[in-house]
Formats: C-alpha cells, structure tokens, sequence
C-alpha cells in the first residue's frame, strides 16, 4: 500500500522523472504535470497528499498556482515550493501563502525526502488535532477490564491487521464509533484519515452524492468522503438510515473502488477502508426491502457486536473515573470525587443510553454539584429522580431540579454547560430572592465572578437585592 500520493509541479522533464524514480522508490505513489493548466487537471483526477511545486514555470508560475489555491480554500493539502533562483522575499510570499517549506535546487534528495516525511506528519497531526478539537477525548480508546471488554479489544486488535470490511452491531450510545477508530488507530492505516460520515451526512439528504463523491463545479473541485479517506477509512455512522439511491451509489463506488464526482466526467481512484456501524437489525431491514442485499453482505464481511453497558456493569467504575478525569482536562470542568453511595447508585442504573449516557451524567454532575463531592442525592436529581426526594423538597426546589434536568442533551457541549448554568443561576436567584450575598453563599462563587459570570450568561435582575 502506498504511503502517500505526491503531485510533482516543474517544467523541467528531467526533474519530474528523477523526483518520480526516486519517491516512487521510497513507497509514495506519483503525479506529475509541466504547469499550472496541467496540475489542475492532475488534482481533479486525484487529490495529492502533498505538492512538490516549482516557482519558474512558464504561464501561470507557483506562486500565482499557490495565490489560487489559497484564495479559494483549495490548499489543503502541504506544498513544499522549488526554486534555482529564488529570493528571501519569494520565500516568504509563498510562506504566506500557506506553503509548508521552501527548497533551493539542485535539490538536495536527503534534504527532500525528510522535508516530505515531516510535511505529511505535520498534516496528520493536525487531522488528529482538528478531530479531537471536534469530538471526544481518548475515543480509539475501549474503556472496560469486564471479560466482555477485553475480548472486544482482542478481536479488534485481529481485525486490525486485516482490511476485511466490518459491520459493528449495537445499541445507540455502546460506543460504536470509539470501536471503529481503535480498529483503525491499530491498522497499518492508521497513518491515513479516518473519515466520520457523521449521523446524518449520508442519511437521505438531498446533498447525500455531493458528501459521498464530491463535486466538480466551474473547474472548482470538492472532495467527498471517500476521497478524503483515501488509503485510510470511512466509518459510516448509521448504515441503515441510508436512502435506497445512496445505497445503490455507494455499493458500485465500493465494488469497484472508484467513482464519478457530481458534475465529473473521469473516474477517481480510491483505496479505502470501509467500517459501518448500525443500531438496527440489517438483516430485518434487507428482509423488508429497505436495504440493499448486495450491500449488507459488503459491509457485513465481519460483523460484530457490542453489548449494552447493563450488560458488564463491573466496567462502570473504569467508565465513571475515565470521564471524570477526561471532562476535567479536555472542557476544564471542576475536579469531583463520588462518593460511595453516588457510585453505587450509579452501578445499578440501567443505564439505558448506554455509555454516552454515563458520559453526559458525569458532565452534567460535574457542572452541577459545587462541592468536592458528588453525593448520592445530587446524582438522584441528575438522573431525574427528584421526585423520589419529593417530600423533604419544597415547590421551589422541585422546580429547580426539574428545569435542570429537562435539558436537552443534544446541545454541544459549550452551549449545554452555559445553558446549564443559566438555568441554575436563574432559578438560584429566585431562591435569594435577588440577594447577591446569598447567591454567592449558596453558589460558593466569589462576587466579582459570580457579577461576570451573570453578565456573560444574560441573567438580569442580579441587583435587585445586595445585601
């Protein structure tokens, strides 16, 4: 399998074969075009990891290449620019312009391939940094030391080291995606992307084709999902919401490796892996005509299924200390301990959305309580058994409890934490009866912060009452 795809810009034929002989020796796979019009057509044939890009080329030279790429978000891809006569001021115009690094020529063949080698690394940090700014924290990362869970990551490590399609079978919140990403951070294309296509981005959208294969629009290209997930893989979310013309797109595009993009006229290549993961029974959904035969057999090579968390309740101390810890250091959330009761409690709840169920609570008890503690009461109240406390509770405190754990939880987490804090403080307020003193007393929050923390969150009617 190659190690990356690089495109070689430069007018010189005798550069291009010597760059071409001796990458292509190194395990990269090669493009090559003698100017800017060329290079174009070569990038929407296929989408370069990183360009070896000339500045002196007649027509259009680099830099107006670079300008182009840059100015219209083309550039995401590292450029690494060539030059025999370039200047100080070149260099930094093309630094500028979003260049990786700038090589005089003759080049230096040692001095390339480890300018290459750190340029492609440098990106794929920076995929994983963008990932995990997006997502959790630790998700290749099977928590769990139940029997159940050390035979999950034992079969996953196998199915790692093969490129067999797999189909992960489960409940909503298992941790379906986690699963994928670990099979992928343990494969040999762990160097590539691992591309999410997200819950709804194939799901019956009217843009479903242009997220899947791109588009060619005005000379303009847009990568799809399976483009961007070239030598890596492509973890399909919810494989059973997929409308009937997605599915018949993607099983030709799977089958053959290759497609059209919307508007394209030239096949694009791909070498993907493809994890898929369902909540539903695939085999149902075929047997009632609502999913392709041909596809299910595709993506099911080798299922495998995840079992709810009521299932290995021993790992919900693992799971709890993890999200703790991970809350506190990824979103800044105060540091808690559980107390015994809290964790006992915890570990006879049903549990019903699975682990992201427990990974919500733990953020929503951490956001909540203001103490060093979390106590069995306060977690009561987070899973919505307030009433159980009913009697010793006047209506006021009720409603406080209720409007905290009515909210929605499919907030990010950003918005869910201020709407949290919102309701909190409001209802907080009303309990003072606007006493700054006592809010700051019950909220244990210093009153320079707790003025700009109302502030920040819109709550008026904090002056009602100082004393």
């Amino acid at each position: 399998m190659s190690i990356g795809h690089i495109l070689v810009v430069d007018d010189e034929p005798d550069i291009r074969e010597l760059l071409t002989e001796v990458l292509e020796d190194e395990g990269y796979t090669l493009s090559s075009a003698a100017n800017a019009n060329e290079a174009e057509g070569r990038i929407a044939e296929r989408k370069p990891d990183l360009v070896l890009l000339d500045i002196w080329m007649p027509g259009r030279d680099g830099i107006a290449l670079l300008r182009s790429w840059h100015e219209t978000g083309q550039l995401v891809w590292p450029v690494i620019m060539m030059s025999g006569h370039g200047t100080v001021e070149t260099a930094v115009e093309a630094t500028r312009l979003g260049a990786y690094d700038f090589i005089e020529k003759p080049v230096s063949l040692d001095k390339l391939l480890l300018t290459i080698e750190h340029a492609l690394e440098n990106q794929r940090l920076a995929r994983e940094n963008e990932h995990l700014r997006r997502r959790d924290l630790d998700t290749s990362t099977l928590i769990g030391e139940s029997e159940f869970m050390q035979n999950l990551r034992d079969q996953a490590r196998k199915l790692a080291g093969h490129d067999a399609w797999v189909l992960i079978m489960g409940e909503p919140g298992t941790g379906k995606r986690a699963l994928a990403r670990f099979i992928h951070s343990h494969s040999p294309r762990r160097h590539f992307p691992f591309v999410d296509s997200g819950v709804s981005a194939i799901s019956g959208r009217d843009s479903a084709a242009i997220e899947l294969f791109g588009s060619e629009t005005d000379g303009k290209v847009r990568y799809g999902l399976l483009e961007q997930a070239n030598g890596g893989t492509l973890f399909i979310a919810e494989a059973a919401d997929m409308d009937a013309q997605t599915q018949m797109q993607l099983i030709s595009a799977l089958e053959s490796q290759s497609f059209l993009r919307v508007g394209g006229n030239e096949p694009v290549h791909v070498d993907v892996r493809v994890i898929a993961a369902t909540r539903k029974d695939l085999e149902a959904e075929v047997k009632a005509g609502r999913f392709r035969e041909d596809l299910f057999y595709h993506l099911s090579e080798v299922p495998v299924r995840i079992e709810p968390l009521r299932q290995h309740p021993e790992d919900i101390p693992l799971l709890l200390d993890h999200y703790l810890d991970s809350a506190h250091r990824a979103e800044g959330l105060p540091r808690r301990q559980l107390t015994i009761g809290a964790r006992n409690l915890l570990k006879h709840h049903g549990w019903p959305g699975n682990v992201r169920e427990l990974k919500n609570l733990v953020q929503r008890l951490l956001i909540l309580s203001s103490g060093e503690t979390v106590d069995e009461a306060e977690v009561q109240i987070a899973l919505g058994s307030a009433s159980a406390m009913a009697p010793s509770l006047d209506g006021d405190k009720q409603n406080l409890q209720t409007a905290l754990v009515s909210l929605n939880l499919d907030y990010p987490l950003r918005e869910a934490r201020d709407e949290f804090e919102r309701r909190y403080l409001e209802a907080q307020l009303k309990l003072c009866e606007g006493s700054m003193t006592e809010l700051a007393r019950r909220t244990g929050m210093e009153r320079t912060n707790l003025y700009r923390k109302l502030k920040a969150l819109g709550i008026s009617g904090s002056s009602e009452k100082q004393g």
